[in-house]
């Protein structure tokens, strides 16, 4: 069945986290007509599996809520199979994320700006947009915005608590560790640890649909279809003039196009550029699809991060276990609907911190989330008592993987592949990740709740044997990224100075896939501040100004100024 056809300035393909910020501020425009195309369906507002903090584990692997992907198998994982949640509703994963706002460390932008073309995207070129999309609180509610941190943005980012007592001692055992403090992990000085901003607002989940597009839905330029799956993009010539979509599985439309911008992510945009024709001419001739323009790095460059869960049982009954039982959950549904309070009010991921693994790390490689209670995503635990846990993993993987599409049909998932595990030098940084949480774990500060170590256990020491442990046990932290890259070499998807597709007219990308490189964190805030930039970039408006600010980095024990790193 066919319907209408219409014509938008830009259409722009995915309602997720870089979506509804762009469909925000290129909407602004009250001359700019913007259509959003999201396949999943509404966030409904009295949804609780979206808008409760605690309700994370529910979504997830959900099918009314998540892509459900996974990997083909992994040959370094003893060819297991990772699975990969993704947000199928308005918001994407900002819906069902675990709401942590990590921006990387300010050296990852270095690092971006040191590729060829893309000296633009430094820190202090960044910094900027990270300010305008946030607005700070403290603990107490205080304002938190000073020079690195935004006050008037539509994310609202609020600091955790980390009032359980099992965070004063995970706060004590990494200095006694030999790690220091600070003041705010997004601010002047990453390395260390502290209270985490998370983008909950008033005890609910504060996802970029509700930040940035619901406030604005009413714009009569902005029109947002739901449950509209695009299956492929439409080129006249070199040109793409817009799009071919799905709705509700049934409904045959055509929207035209001033420009299109893919926001789907680093797993689902390139699967669209493949099947529009925009890819390695091999695989696209493979699947016989007429080839536009050949671009072997679309789907190449595929990072993530990988994580395990470090377990501890608890000699004293601190952890927020007992509020796992089902016999509790009434209590806590109703004083979060009621009040907005209470354990339901939170993703308790309250707090953690960014280390270096060895002394020749320039930046912290590694990250830890701290959590009162010992638990998978998944909601199964280890043990029926107290217990309490981090997430551990290193931050740089050298290797990579690819998405590619296996046939034609927009529907079937794409191969994904990443490769963990593959290097020498991912192993090594492994093995040095699992001996600095134990380190951290076993110090004085946890003695009076220390009661033994519940995962990997005591029979996994020797280097082989956390490989081993690792290969069986690791999750993805579902930081899929770089798969259609940012930059001007050969391997480049993405003009660095417009978002356009490199060889082609009227088509941009915007989301984790142009990342060049995986930041050292959750990717939300990148992916945001990313978006903010673009839309200066696709708008035409003038970039905002770079910051003028220090700091912070690591070398021989003393902090460097901008001017310093040259």
């Amino acid at each position: 069945m066919t319907a209408r056809a219409d014509r938008y300035d830009y259409v722009i393909v995915g309602g997720g986290s870089a979506g509804c910020a762009l469909a925000n501020r290129l909407s602004a425009d009250p001359g700019t007509s913007v259509l959003v195309l999201e396949a999943g369906r509404s966030d409904f507002r009295i949804d609780p599996f979206i808008h409760m903090p605690a309700a994370l584990p529910f979504p997830i692997g959900n099918r009314l809520y998540d892509w459900k992907y996974e990997t083909d198998p992994e040959p370094h994982l003893n060819n297991r199979r990772v699975f990969h949640a993704r947000g199928k509703v308005l918001g994407g994963s900002s819906s069902i994320n675990g709401m942590i706002f990590q921006r990387g460390n300010p050296m990852d932008y270095e690092r971006w700006a040191a590729e060829p073309g893309m000296k633009e995207w430094d820190y202090l070129h960044c910094l900027p947009y990270f300010k305008k999309m946030e607005t700070c609180t403290l603990p107490d509610g205080r304002a938190g915005a000073d020079a690195w941190r935004g006050g008037d943005g539509p994310l609202v980012l609020e600091r955790g608590p980390a009032d359980n007592p099992l965070f004063g001692a995970f706060f004590e055992a990494v200095q006694q560790a030999g790690y220091p403090l600070t003041d705010d992990v997004n601010g002047y000085r990453q390395e260390g640890f502290a209270r985490f901003d998370r983008n909950i607002h008033r005890g609910r989940r504060l996802s970029a649909a509700r930040a940035y597009l619901h406030p604005v839905k009413h714009r009569k330029n902005l029109t947002v279809e739901t449950l509209a799956l695009v299956t492929g993009v439409r080129f006249d010539g070199k040109r793409a003039v817009g799009v071919d979509y799905l709705r509700a599985g049934r409904v045959r439309r055509t929207a035209h196009a001033g420009e299109v911008i893919l926001c789907g992510g680093a797993i689902n945009s390139p699967q669209l550029l493949q099947l529009s024709g925009v890819g390695d001419e091999e695989l696209l001739k493979q699947h016989g699809i007429p080839v536009v323009q050949h671009l072997p790095g679309v789907g190449a460059n595929a990072q993530d991060h990988l994580e395990v869960y470090i377990q501890y049982a608890s000699k004293q009954p601190v952890s927020i276990a007992p509020g796992l039982k089902w016999r509790k959950r009434p209590g806590i549904g109703y004083q979060w609907l009621v009040h907005r309070r209470g354990l339901g009010a939170t993703n308790h991921f309250e707090g953690g911190g960014f280390c270096r693994s060895n002394e020749d790390v320039d930046y912290p490689n590694l990250m830890f989330h701290f959590l009162p209670v010992a638990i998978r995503y998944d909601g199964s635990a280890p043990t029926e008592g107290h217990g309490y846990q981090v997430h551990i993993g290193p931050m740089y993987a050298d290797t990579r993987g690819h998405v590619k599409i296996r046939s034609r049909d927009p529907k079937q998932h794409p191969s994904i592949l990443f490769n963990y595990l593959s290097t020498a030098n991912d192993r090594r940084e492994w093995v040095e990740a699992i001996r600095v949480a134990r380190s951290i774990l076993n110090q004085p500060a946890f003695a009076p709740y220390n009661d033994g170590e519940l995962s990997p256990g005591n029979g996994v020491e020797t280097d082989e044997q956390i490989l081993e442990w690792v290969r069986a046990d690791a999750e993805t932290a579902l930081h899929p990224s770089c798969t259609a890259k940012m930059g001007i070499d050969e391997t480049a998807v993405v003009d660095p100075g417009s978002m356009r597709v490199h060889g082609v007219e009227g088509l941009r990308v915007v989301d984790a896939s142009v990342f060049p490189f995986v930041t050292n964190g959750n990717i939300y805030a990148p992916v945001m501040m990313v978006a903010e930039k673009a839309a200066d970039l696709i708008a035409g408006n003038t970039p905002l100004p770079p910051a003028d600010v220090p700091y912070y980095r690591y070398r021989d024990g003393m902090p460097l100024y901008p001017e310093e790193l040259s």
